[in-house]
């Protein structure tokens, strides 16, 4: 059963329980009270009849009276006081009764009671009220009884009943209605939530629960559009990603083509084919050149798909003058090689960084100005305030290439990346550290005249 509907049927149940019990509290009280008004008036009534009646034998010569003569009067007195509603009793028997009822149990000891007696009995479809009490006569023993048919009082009762229950449906009618609408309008923002969970599921990550109450459903449904959010962001974050190292495998594939055909040329080339020990020297160094290359573009691979999982990255306060000194003898071997100069500068205060991922940073920024650069040429390294920036003389980037060195793999110039042991991996590398260590790449370059990388970070 749905929500709505376990409400509407808990709500109605307990509210009609509530009204009819209330309601046949309410009736049962009525007519309780009803009877016992109905008995009391009888009771006095009958009292003020008995007293004139007793006061009227006080005065009567019923000794002298013959019985004929005693019954006529005793009709008569009655008849002065109502005798179609009077019974009177004498030593346990009737003696007038002008009433259509017959006295059953006239001996009955209730009827001879001074405090009075009342009782309603039922008889058929009719509720007769019966009042005795002894009537108050020196040398005597009367009793009189008053008996009324108050069978309209019950049709009265019966009738406020069923009038009753014909208000208690139609106001649980009623009630099952308004209590359905207001349910499905309390309920209304749920069903929102609903089919915004159901839009989300089914791929529409963009979808927001559109609930303003400011109720506990309102607090949820923030809270939902908040976790769709973060669902949204995480999701697109996982697809780039995923695209990227997709694009990025792709490359790899193809990059992987040229040595690796290369390398089973030459072999094929040694394995079968006569050559000069200077030829078969040569083949070989060209074999162990291409798998170096392999080998540093696998090198390179792993450390850029590292970085996207980065839970080993350490971050510490270093000091930028000392890790420029590292970086600087790193690389003078290799710069000795090429007769290139590196000229350090920095002023920079300590930073956050990973040393060894920034040290990367630093050696694939130096090797690529090397490569650019000439024999005798210089690569500045400075470090200044948030900017730490290495800058070449060399050939340079076209400017509509700028935008697109960064990415896995790309290189402007291809052969020439390749004769000096390029992947295309370098700059993408560092620029995915940069982001990591809170900071952006920014390259300028001009053909020609050289390329300046900085690594920039927000202040």
């Amino acid at each position: 059963m749905k929500l709505w509907k376990k409400l509407s049927v808990v709500t109605v149940t307990v509210l009609s329980a509530a009204t009819f019990a209330s309601g046949a509290a309410i009736i049962y009280r009525s007519v309780q009270y009803n009877q016992n008004e109905t008995m009391e008036s009888g009771r006095q009534r009958l009292a003020s009849t008995a007293y004139a009646v007793s006061r009227e034998l006080e005065y009567a010569p019923l000794e002298g009276f013959g019985k004929a003569a005693k019954n006529a009067y005793v009709n008569y007195l009655l008849k002065k006081y109502g005798a179609d509603k009077y019974i009177l009793i004498e030593n346990g028997a009737v003696i007038c009764n002008e009433t259509p009822f017959e006295l059953v149990n006239p001996g009955d000891g209730r009827w001879n009671q001074k405090e009075g007696c009342s009782i309603i009995q039922k008889r058929g479809e009719q509720y007769i009220l019966i009042v005795g009490t002894k009537v108050p006569a020196d040398g005597n023993d009367f009793s009189l009884l008053l008996v009324q048919d108050i069978s309209g009082l019950y049709r009265d009762m019966r009738e406020q009943i069923y009038f009753g229950l014909m208000i208690w449906a139609g106001a649980s009618f009623g009630a099952v209605i308004l209590i359905f609408l207001l349910t499905t309008g309390i309920l209304r923002p749920l069903r929102e939530l609903q089919k915004a969970a159901q839009d989300i599921s089914g791929g529409e990550l963009g979808r927001r629960a559109d609930v303003r109450t400011r109720d506990e459903i309102g607090i949820m449904a923030k809270a939902f559009n908040g976790m769709a959010e973060r669902i949204e962001d995480q999701v697109t974050e996982l697809s780039v990603m995923s695209e990227r190292r997709r694009q990025m495998l792709g490359s790899l594939t193809h990059e992987l083509k040229t040595p690796m055909t290369s390398i089973i040329g030459y072999s094929d080339t040694l394995l079968h084919v006569k050559l000069k020990k200077e030829q078969q020297e040569r083949a070989l160094w060209h074999i162990r050149d291409e798998c170096g290359r392999l080998e540093r573009l696998s090198s390179k691979l792993m450390s850029l798909m590292g970085l996207y999982d980065n839970d080993s990255i350490f971050m510490e306060e270093t000091s930028m003058e000392e890790l420029f000194e590292r970086v600087a003898r790193l690389e003078e071997h290799h710069l000795k090689q090429k007769n290139i100069k590196l000229e350090v500068s920095c002023s920079m205060e300590n930073k956050r960084v990973d040393r060894d991922l920034f040290e990367s940073l630093l050696i694939n920024l130096i090797d690529n100005g090397a490569k650019a650069s000439s024999e005798g040429d210089t690569i500045f390294l400075t470090g200044f305030e948030n900017k730490v920036t290495v800058e070449d003389k060399g050939c340079g980037i076209p400017e509509d290439e700028i935008a697109r060195v960064t990415e896995a793999f790309y290189m402007v110039d291809k052969a020439r990346s390749r004769r000096a042991g390029g992947c295309g991996l370098g700059l993408a590398l560092c620029s995915e550290i940069a982001q990591l260590h809170g900071a952006r790449l920014s390259i300028e370059s001009r053909l020609g005249e050289g390329t300046k990388v900085s690594v920039v970070w927000k202040e």
